[in-house]
C-alpha cells in the first residue's frame, strides 16, 4: 500500500491562508468571539496542510457524485455568506401591513441595515438563513439550544424618528394556530373577562377599584384565560415560546427615545413636555359620508388611496387620511358628503392588566426605561413596568396579598433598568398596533434600519397595467421619509 504523499503548499497557498486567517481574526476581533479560533485550525488545512479531504468528490469517478456534490458545495457556500451577511450586515424587509403609511407602503422591499445601530451578536445561533421562525414546508427553522446572551457590535444610538426594524416584543409567547401567533396576551385578557362575566354574573369596573384590586381582578381575569387556551389546544394549538431574534419582524417609527417621558395629547406627541412634529404623511381615521355608493377607481388612485381603505370605508365608513389626502378629498363635493374625526378609542392598551383611562389619541405620560436610571415602583405604576422588569430582564416579580413588590423575593420600592427602551408608532395612527398596545421595545429587540426601498410593487394595479411597480419609489432613501 503506497503512503500518500504530504502535500507541499506553494507560496499562493500560503497568501492565500495568510489573508484567510488575518481576515477571520479581524473578524473575531470586531464581534469580540474569541472563541471562534477553534475555527483557525481547519482554515489553515484549507489552504496549507490539506489533511482533511475537503473537495474528495471533484476525484470521485462518478459523474453523478461530482455534480450533485458540486451543487451540494455551492448551495452550502451560499447558505454560510447568506447566514454572515443577514446577521452582521443587511437584510431585506418586506412592509406586510399599513401601519407605517403613507409614508411606507404596502408592497415597499427595503434593504435594512444591521450596522446602522450595531450588529446584533445572534441569540439564537443555530437557525435556518432567510427563514425567520418557521421553515416553508412548517416546523421550527431554530434550534432553541444554544441561546447566548444579548450582545451587540459596536452599538449607535437610535435617533428621534427613525423608522425602525426591530422584533416583536409580544411575540415572546405564541399559539401556534397561525392566527393567533401574535395575540397571546390579549387573547387571555380578552377570553378571561367572558369567563370571569360567565362565571360571576358580573364585571367590574377597574375605575372603581383600589390598584391592588385591579391588580387581583386582572390577575384573576388573565389565569383563566391562559388555562383556557391551554387546556383546548384542539382551537388554539399548542403554546410555545420564541427566543427574541426569531420573533416576528416589525416596523414602526421611533418617537420616544430612553428617559423621556412621552403624552400623547389630543393626537399630538408631546416629549418631556415638547411637541414632537408628527411626520408630512401621518394619517389618521374620518368618517366619510358620501353622497354616492361609490368613489371612482380614477379618484381613488389619483388620492393616493388603497383599495383596501376604500372598501372598509364602503363597509364602515372609516377611513384612514393624511391631511393632504383630506383636504382634497373634500373638494369633490360631488361625492363627499362630510369627513369628521374619529377619536379616543381605548380598546386593549397597554398596559392590559390596569386601568388608566388613556385612549389611543390622550395616552400617558409615560416614562421610558433608561439603562441605569431608576424608577419609583408602587401599585401606581407597577402594571407599566412589570412587563420589561421581568419578561425583558428577567426578573422574578411579584406581588403580595398586602400590596408589597416583591422581586427576585425582596421587597423593591424602586427598580434600576439594565436596558435601554423606545417607543415605537406607525404613522397610520389609528391602524397601527404599536407601543401604544404592547408597550416599550427593549434594546435587545433591535434589528436595524431601513436605508433605501429597492423594489414596490402596488397590489391594487395589475401587473400589465404599466402601475404595478411604483417607479417613482425604487432607491428612495427611508431617511427623506419625514
Amino acid at each position: 500500500m503506497t503512503k500518500k504523499k504530504k502535500y507541499q503548499p506553494t507560496a499562493k497557498d500560503w497568501a492565500k491562508g495568510i489573508i484567510a486567517i488575518a481576515l477571520y481574526l479581524a473578524f473575531l476581533y470586531w464581534v469580540d468571539a474569541w472563541w471562534g479560533l477553534i475555527i483557525v485550525p481547519f482554515i489553515f488545512d484549507a489552504y496549507i496542510t490539506k489533511r482533511i479531504p475537503w473537495t474528495w468528490w471533484k476525484d470521485a469517478e462518478n459523474p453523478v457524485v461530482r455534480t450533485v456534490m458540486s451543487w451540494v458545495d455551492a448551495i452550502v457556500f451560499a447558505l454560510v455568506a447568506v447566514y454572515f451577511v443577514n446577521i452582521y450586515f443587511f437584510q431585506n424587509y418586506t412592509i406586510p401591513s399599513s401601519s407605517l403609511e403613507k409614508s411606507l407602503l404596502v408592497g415597499d422591499y427595503l434593504l435594512v441595515s444591521k450596522m446602522s445601530y450595531g450588529p446584533r451578536v445572534p441569540q439564537t445561533p443555530l437557525h435556518m438563513p432567510l427563514c425567520q421562525h418557521t421553515l416553508p414546508f412548517g416546523g421550527k427553522s431554530y434550534l432553541e439550544w444554544p441561546q447566548w446572551k444579548y450582545k451587540r457590535v459596536t452599538p449607535k444610538p437610535i435617533q428621534l424618528n427613525d423608522i425602525v426594524v426591530f422584533n416583536y416584543p409580544a411575540g415572546d409567547t405564541i399559539v401556534s394556530e397561525v392566527k393567533y401567533q401574535t395575540e397571546y396576551y390579549a387573547m387571555c385578557y380578552g377570553i378571561g373577562t367572558q369567563l370571569y362575566q360567565q362565571q360571576t354574573g358580573t364585571v367590574p369596573q377597574p375605575e372603581d377599584l383600589t390598584p391592588l384590586q385591579q391588580r387581583q381582578y386582572y390577575s384573576t381575569v388573565y389565569e383563566l384565560g391562559r388555562q383556557y387556551i391551554r387546556l383546548n389546544s384542539q382551537d388554539f394549538g399548542e403554546v410555545g415560546w420564541r427566543p427574541v431574534d426569531r420573533r416576528e419582524n416589525y416596523v414602526k417609527r421611533c418617537i420616544g427615545l430612553p428617559g423621556q417621558t412621552l403624552e400623547i395629547r389630543d393626537c399630538v406627541v408631546y416629549l418631556d413636555g415638547k411637541e414632537n412634529p408628527a411626520p408630512k404623511n401621518v394619517q389618521f381615521n374620518y368618517h366619510v359620508q358620501l353622497k354616492t355608493n361609490y368613489l371612482p377607481d380614477a379618484l381613488i388612485y389619483e388620492l393616493g388611496l388603497s383599495v383596501k381603505d376604500v372598501r372598509d370605508m364602503y363597509a364602515g365608513g372609516e377611513m384612514p387620511l393624511t391631511a393632504e389626502a383630506k383636504k382634497a378629498l373634500e373638494a369633490h363635493t360631488e361625492y363627499v358628503e362630510s369627513i369628521t374625526p374619529i377619536l379616543d378609542r381605548d380598546m386593549g392598551l397597554y398596559p392590559q392588566n390596569a386601568y388608566t383611562g388613556w385612549t389611543q389619541d390622550n395616552y400617558g405620560p409615560i416614562w421610558i426605561p433608561k439603562k441605569g436610571e431608576s424608577i419609583k415602583l408602587t401599585l401606581d405604576n407597577i402594571a407599566i413596568y412589570e412587563r420589561p422588569i421581568r419578561n425583558y430582564e428577567g426578573n422574578d416579580l411579584t406581588i403580595t396579598d398586602d400590596g408589597d413588590i416583591l422581586i427576585n423575593g425582596q421587597k423593591a420600592s424602586e427598580y434600576t433598568f439594565k436596558m435601554d427602551y423606545y417607543w415605537m408608532q406607525g404613522d397610520n395612527r389609528h391602524c397601527s398596533a404599536d407601543s401604544r398596545y404592547w408597550g416599550f421595545v427593549p434594546e435587545d429587540h433591535i434589528v436595524g434600519k431601513p436605508i433605501f426601498i429597492w423594489l414596490s410593487t402596488d397590489a391594487d394595479r395589475a401587473w400589465f397595467s404599466g402601475h404595478h411597480i411604483r417607479w417613482n419609489r425604487l432607491f428612495s432613501l427611508v431617511d427623506n421619509i419625514k
